[in-house]
């Protein structure tokens, strides 16, 4: 995946690199660009079709680093246990933990007069808590290597007042509040935080289900760049914030959205 218009990282070469979320959308983009730095991949996800697809292409790419083969651990953040069962069976495969990424989201639209108490925590879930606990466990391995970067992903969308998903919203501007309180908290021990934030990026889900002749009217009016943002738009920038190269950049907000917000 590693393209010679973009950068290769040497720092990302043998370290290991947990990312959730792994198996579409963004997030197959992080797993393919991580293994092609070199770097030793575990990946979660639900759906072992897909993870199984990504695998085979990446199978198919020449490995110039030499990367072991992505590790897929089935999982659903929302189950705190199985998540860090895998972040240990990742360490048990690859050693210790040197770049998190958490990426798992539900950008799932609803309406004000339809939250039920059950679907509020649900999104909470799916969306916030997991990137509490997945950080939780790897700081003794970043510890250990003497430092590590976690990039908890967050959305302009409460940026731009995005309409028609209060509860999403809500925890996509509360990753905001964890991002600067975890680099706080964590960084005299070298562990660096930061918050990754998309625009609104054309994945596969989103031109299924959102992206309407309307609605890119709408992008070409509120970005300052033409075109349209990328999965791989968003995997560089992960790529410089899990490597050395951004060795003092922690508690801040990195956004990736064409000028939008």
């Amino acid at each position: 995946m590693t393209s010679p218009r973009f950068a290769h990282y040497p720092s990302l070469e043998g370290r290991t690199v947990f990312i959730s979320g792994g198996t579409t959308g963004i997030g197959t983009a992080f797993v393919e660009h991580f293994h092609a730095q070199g770097a030793k991949v575990g990946f979660v996800g639900r759906n072992r079709e897909a993870a199984d697809a990504l695998l085979a292409g990446i199978a198919a790419r020449p490995n110039p680093h030499g990367a072991p083969t992505p590790l897929f651990i089935p999982c659903d953040v929302t189950d705190i246990a199985a998540l860090q069962a895998a972040i240990a069976q990742t360490r048990s495969a690859f050693g210790p933990i040197g770049a998190l990424l958490n990426n798992a989201a539900n950008d799932q639209r609803h309406q004000v007069e339809a939250v039920t108490p059950e679907f509020w925590d649900q999104c909470m879930n799916v969306n916030l808590r997991h990137q509490f606990f997945a950080a939780q466990a790897v700081v003794d391995d970043m510890v250990g290597l003497g430092g590590g970067s976690i990039i908890n992903l967050g959305s302009i969308s409460w940026m731009i007042k995005g309409a028609g998903y209060p509860a999403y919203a809500t925890t996509k501007a509360a990753i905001h509040g964890l991002t600067r309180s975890l680099a706080k908290d964590l960084g005299k021990r070298n562990i660096r935080v930061n918050a990754l934030v998309p625009g609104w990026v054309m994945t596969d889900k989103q031109l299924r289900l959102w992206v309407t002749p309307e609605s890119e009217k709408d992008l070409d009016a509120n970005q300052c760049l033409p075109g349209r943002l990328q999965s791989e738009d968003i995997a560089t920038m992960a790529l410089f914030l899990a490597a050395d190269d951004s060795k003092m950049c922690t508690a801040q907000s990195f956004v990736v959205d064409a000028g939008w917000s």
